[in-house]
């Protein structure tokens, strides 16, 4: 069985970390990118599915590509931000299953039907969005995710030669100016939206 965290673990992933709406100037680079993935993909999904792709956007001229499919403030958020990924979702995810979920040979074939794949590929792919997020504040960075965007300009734009893979969520990536960062919104009380049948 896993440790549980300390207590500073758990501020640093949930209670004391928070969504980020600008940054400090500090670079994030190729091997932190490469280390928060190494994390992520660990988490578990569904027969291993794994139908998350990641775009590290990282060069300026990437950023504005990303940045102009963005709506509101996000584009600006993007422009400042030292670096920003588009989670993606694969649709033929299941074409990979013979490697990733090897002792069931037939697993490619347990999903014939494209809108039954494209549930399992958002379910799974969000939860590796959330795997994500929260490996980049287990190792220290802070993120900015954002769903206001044009999913055709980026799928176009940063998938246009993977057809079968879609843009889920946009976040921006680095260390926060903390100047910048909200005051902590609502949560629920558990009798609120819970129950225990």
């Amino acid at each position: 069985m896993t440790n549980k965290l300390d207590e500073a673990g758990l501020d640093t992933i949930f209670r004391a970390a928070r969504s980020a709406n600008g940054y400090n100037g500090d670079p994030v680079t190729e091997a932190d990118i490469r280390a928060i993935y190494d994390l992520l993909k660990m988490g578990p999904t569904s027969a291993n599915q794994q139908s998350g792709r990641f775009v590290w956007v990282t060069s300026e001229a990437a950023k504005a590509k990303l940045a102009e499919t963005a709506s509101g403030t996000n584009g600006a958020k993007i422009l400042a931000a030292p670096a920003s990924v588009v989670i993606g979702m694969d649709l033929k995810f299941n074409e990979h299953l013979p490697w990733l979920f090897p002792h069931a040979p037939t697993a490619k074939d347990w999903f014939p039907d494209p809108e039954v794949r494209f549930k399992h590929a958002f379910r799974n792919s969000s939860l590796q969005g959330a795997y994500f997020i929260i490996a980049a504040r287990a190792l220290g960075f802070d993120v900015g995710p954002m769903s206001g965007f044009d999913h055709d300009k980026v799928d176009a734009a940063f998938f246009g030669d993977q057809p079968d893979v879609k843009s889920n969520f946009i976040a921006t990536l680095g260390h926060a100016d903390h100047a910048t960062i909200f005051d902590r919104l609502p949560r629920p009380e558990f009798e609120q939206f819970n129950r225990i049948d």
